[in-house]
């Protein structure tokens, strides 16, 4: 419920923020996009990994690990995160936010 509760309400945020004309080119540093890059990326890996607790609950649900195991990789290091970085690389404002901001577990910006 936390995973699908912080995904959805990332790609709400963003969503709105990217329908704001005034918002052209910018980047997206408010709400849950203060503490993470990819908050949405960080709810969608949480939900998974709930998923797989409660398979544990079944005979073999152990054996569920591969899914959220390969979600958490895939965004990490090959289509989700990676992808998004070089893509917002040239966006005026992103290597400052990048500096301060976690890029995956939501944490408190860095002063500076």
């Amino acid at each position: 419920l936390a995973g699908i509760t912080i995904e959805a309400s990332a790609d709400y945020q963003l969503s709105r923020f990217l329908a704001d004309p005034a918002n052209k080119g910018r980047v997206m540093r408010y709400r849950l996009w203060k503490y993470s890059r990819h908050p949405n990326y960080f709810g969608e890996v949480i939900m998974w990994w709930g998923i797989f607790v409660i398979a544990l609950s079944g005979d073999g649900g152990w054996m569920s690990v591969v899914g959220p195991l390969i979600i958490t990789l895939m965004i990490l290091f090959v289509s989700g995160i990676p992808m998004t970085e070089r893509m917002m690389a040239s966006k005026p404002g992103f290597a400052e936010y990048k500096k301060r901001t976690s890029v995956f577990i939501p944490w408190f910006p860095k002063k500076g």
